[in-house]
């Protein structure tokens, strides 16, 4: 099993064609990248919110899983974007009134195709994927050790938004426990959620998310290789939005 994992894109559209092409992939007629070696991507969530081209990045995730040439697991995000396609009542902030914006600007027809494909592309998406016989695990936030091949609510809580203390930093975002500094399992955990100014890798725990959509990178971890690749973010950078674990 040959992948290619990226970090958190959040509508980072130009970007995730750079990494792509960077990684070897080419894009074809259809829209979607393919490598010619037969590699596959594989997405940590979070594919909306914030940056310019949300939907863009969803339709060509949604392409590349129909057509089983991607791994997908749903970051906060995308669990936000869809309780709000159920008509659910939640707060369009913190990212989500941009991808609403973008989605109110369509056809009426358009918005339902692209609400379809996504709902659908969530639904079937695991909370968290366990591929190569048990020893990767990729999950949005992370997920502890004994947490792997449970799916309660308080598992799906962690693989969402961290290990959570309750507590928030001055910015609004949640104090999260570094649950990776206690790892020791043996699969290798792929995630992303928190962002981080390089991708940090300890204990067969790496976080690719490196803050695209605030100014940093956008990441992908080659595996088995156990190789970063990254690109620069066009967007403005916000010094505050990343966290130091040192």
């Amino acid at each position: 099993m040959k992948l290619d994992i990226i970090g958190d894109i959040h509508g980072c559209f130009d970007e995730f064609v750079a990494l792509t092409k960077k990684l070897g992939y080419v894009w074809t007629q259809e829209q979607i990248p393919i490598h010619p070696q037969g590699r596959k991507l594989a997405f940590v969530g979070d594919l909306a919110d914030r940056g310019p081209h949300s939907l863009k990045v969803i339709e060509t995730v949604v392409k590349l899983v129909d057509k089983n040439l991607a791994y997908y697991v749903p970051g906060n995000h995308c669990n936000k974007l869809y309780r709000f396609f159920l008509g659910r009542n939640v707060q369009i902030a913190h990212g989500l009134e941009t991808t609403v914006a973008e989605w109110k600007s369509l056809p009426l027809h358009e918005q339902q195709r692209i609400r379809h494909q996504f709902m659908k592309l969530y639904e079937n998406a695991p909370l968290y994927a366990v591929l190569d016989d048990g020893k990767l695990v990729i999950a949005h936030a992370g997920i502890r050790a004994d947490y792997i091949g449970k799916y309660d609510k308080k598992v799906k809580t962690f693989v969402l938004y961290g290990d959570i203390t309750g507590e928030t930093h001055p910015d609004g975002s949640p104090v999260r426990r570094d649950w990776a500094k206690h790892y020791r399992g043996e699969a290798w955990i792929v995630y992303g959620h928190t962002p981080v100014k390089k991708p940090r890798m300890l204990h067969r725990t790496i976080n690719i998310d490196t803050g695209c959509v605030f100014g940093g990178h956008l990441t992908a971890f080659r595996y088995p290789e156990l190789e970063t690749v990254s690109v620069p973010s066009s967007m403005p950078y916000v010094e505050e939005k990343f966290r130091s674990f040192e």
